[in-house]
Order: C-alpha cells, then sequence, then structure tokens
C-alpha cells in the first residue's frame, strides 16, 4: 500500500504543475475520497476518471481501492503524461491505462465504450456535456458520479438524460449519482464540440 505521503507529494506536483487549483492537497485528497462514499455498491471492477487530469479523483480512489482497473481519460498531453508518471511512482502502473484524446472520439472506441462499471468527473464540464461524454463509457447498470457545487440547485434534467439511457440517482457526499439503465444509444457521444454547442438539456 501506497503511504499517503507520497500521493501528497505526487499531487503537490501536480498543483505546481497547474493541473490542480489552489487549497491544502489534504483537504482535495479528502474531497476525491467522498467519490468512494458516494458510489453505490461495491467498488468497481473497471472504472474511468473522465478528464483526469491533475490527478483526482483517479489516483485518490486506485489506492482506495486495490482491485480495481482504471482508465485515465485526458486529451492534454502535458496532464497525460503527468499521469503515467505519477501511477507509475504510486504503483499503480499494473492496473492503470492512460489514455490521450477527446472524450467524444474515444467514446467510440470498441476497447471502452460500454466496458465500465464506473465512470467518475471532477470539473470535466456541464451536466451535459459530461453526461453525453460519460453515458456511452459505461456498461448497463454502471453509475457516473459527477463532483457537485455546494448549491442545491437541480442541474440534471430527467428527458435530456434519458436520451442517452441515464437516470438521475441520489445526491450524497458531494456528488451527483446517476444510473445508466440502458446501453448509450450509438449516436451519442456526438461529434467533439457539439455536446457543448448543442446540448441535451
Amino acid at each position: 500500500m501506497t503511504d499517503r505521503s507520497d500521493l501528497e507529494f505526487t499531487l503537490t506536483r501536480s498543483q505546481a504543475l497547474g493541473f490542480l487549483g489552489p487549497g491544502p492537497i489534504g483537504a482535495q485528497i479528502d474531497h476525491a475520497l467522498r467519490f468512494a462514499e458516494a458510489c453505490p455498491g461495491p467498488p468497481p471492477g473497471r472504472a474511468l476518471d473522465l478528464g483526469a487530469g491533475g490527478g483526482l479523483p483517479g489516483l485518490v480512489l486506485a489506492l482506495a481501492w486495490p482491485d480495481s482497473y482504471w482508465v485515465y481519460l485526458d486529451a492534454n498531453e502535458r496532464r497525460t503524461a503527468f499521469l503515467g508518471e505519477a501511477s507509475v511512482l504510486l504503483g499503480l502502473r499494473d492496473r492503470v491505462e492512460v489514455r490521450r484524446g477527446r472524450a467524444e472520439d474515444l467514446g467510440h472506441d470498441p476497447t471502452l465504450r460500454a466496458t465500465f462499471d464506473l465512470v467518475t468527473a471532477r470539473s470535466f464540464g456541464p451536466p451535459a456535456v459530461t453526461a453525453e461524454c460519460a453515458s456511452p463509457l459505461l456498461v448497463a447498470g454502471g453509475t457516473l458520479l459527477v463532483s457537485e457545487p455546494p448549491e442545491d440547485a437541480d442541474r440534471w434534467d430527467e428527458p435530456g438524460l434519458a436520451q442517452l439511457g441515464l437516470t438521475r440517482g441520489p445526491r450524497q457526499s458531494g456528488c451527483q449519482v446517476l444510473i445508466q439503465t440502458t446501453v448509450c444509444p450509438d449516436r451519442f457521444p456526438r461529434r467533439v464540440g457539439i455536446p457543448g454547442k448543442r446540448p441535451l438539456f
């Protein structure tokens, strides 16, 4: 088991590189652990961190769930290079894969599409964009966990989610829980940029 100090050192470097926002690293780790608290059922076998960026919550959760396999997806070359190095440093190389590319493209990759029990998203994008990019990656019955702002505003439109096969679950531990009730239709995600320009909700 990797010592927490190794994790804090790694994330401090991520912060220095500009991949994480300001604030104490310990508090950011604790926030990432809320994803584990919000996850319904047992830890996932296969999970993907969408817009994995600076390593939160992906690195924290991979360490918290030692039997899970992770894919860290990010479009930025510097961030994916960091994630690869961090995975080696933290002893995660055998069960972490780093993929660089746009989620709209990789959502149609047959090696990724409909293969994950869990997708996590922290600051990836607006709800409609996050849902459309995450849904195609989930198996039927899989879970999407999205970090939510502290206000209680309802940001998740049920008819829009239904187009993707998603159902809104509870909001807990600072995360919105969404369940992939049926496999996402093949037409999603739409091509790069369209989910943001013409959001489903």
